[in-house]
């Protein structure tokens, strides 16, 4: 086969669950329904690999707004690595996305691949697991759904690149959630979805390490007995501390890396992000 042999497709959405199963395969342990989200925040960010009718490639380039870019599911299938393929992907993605600052987390074994195209590490996000248990529901945590959308997305938005509507709407509407209210106001919500290999918590974000803690302990409670999975950003000690208190054991170590400068995040209340595969 040539690279002319080569065609790139948009997803459709099951092409997107067959990509998702290939990061199941490469140990990434994506959630059971987030080719659903993923598929309804920018459809035509998906593009898959085709040699004649087999596909061989996947990459995510998903637009938020005008300004920022994510790149994910960058995976060849391992029989098809070497020939040439995997960049056609990755140009075809940076076309998508455009003049955006863009964003990824990336594997540390690439990330000398990932700075000849610009990017720089803003800092690492540390995979931690442990297992699900009971906890009493402390004063203050309500179901995400008792929120108002709106007020939701408000506070979402400061925790991220841009606003996801979108996405947001799907996540929560897929999975279980909490918020944290203190006289009325919203001061941090996470959200909890079942994987290929127990659960993952993800986004976790709170104003103060007690409210995470909150939160982290009711959503622990979905999943006793179970895995389960945090993303924390190393420039949130709290949020370490917050895994490791509760026997959480570090599995991998990815960076956070952008072509641009790192937008102004509060990382000191991101106790969990979202996912490693769309930011």
């Amino acid at each position: 086969m040539t690279q002319d042999d080569f065609i790139i497709r948009q997803m459709t959405p099951a092409d997107l669950e067959l990509a998702l199963d290939w990061a199941a395969a490469e140990g990434w342990n994506p959630g059971l329904t987030d080719a659903i989200a993923f598929h309804q925040t920018d459809a035509q960010g998906f593009l898959m690999g085709h040699i004649g009718d087999q596909p061989v490639g996947s990459i995510a380039a998903v637009r938020y707004g005008d300004r920022y870019g994510f790149l994910g599911i960058y995976i060849v299938q391992p029989q098809w690595r070497g020939r040439g393929y995997g960049m056609q992907l990755w140009q075809a993605g940076l076309q998508i996305l455009g003049d955006r600052t863009l964003a990824l987390d990336g594997v540390l074994a690439q990330v000398d691949n990932y700075q000849t195209f610009g990017f720089k590490t803003a800092h690492h996000h540390i995979r931690y697991e442990g297992l699900g248990e009971a906890y009493a529901k402390q004063a203050g945590v309500v179901p995400l759904r008792d929120i108002p959308f709106t007020t939701l997305l408000d506070y979402d938005t400061q925790h991220f690149l841009d606003r996801r509507p979108t996405f947001l709407q799907a996540w929560i509407g897929l999975n279980e959630g909490y918020a944290f209210l203190e006289h009325g106001q919203l001061l941090g919500y996470g959200v909890i979805r079942a994987t290929r290999r127990g659960f993952k918590l993800g986004p976790l974000f709170a104003d103060r390490p007690a409210i995470a803690q909150a939160l982290f302990q009711a959503l622990l409670t979905h999943a006793i007995g179970q895995p389960v999975f945090l993303d924390c950003p190393d420039a949130n000690p709290e949020a370490i501390a917050l895994a490791e208190t509760h026997d959480m054991k570090p599995m991998f170590t990815c960076a956070r890396m952008y072509t641009q400068a790192p937008p102004p995040l509060p990382l000191s209340n991101i106790f969990g992000v979202t996912t490693l595969e769309l930011g």
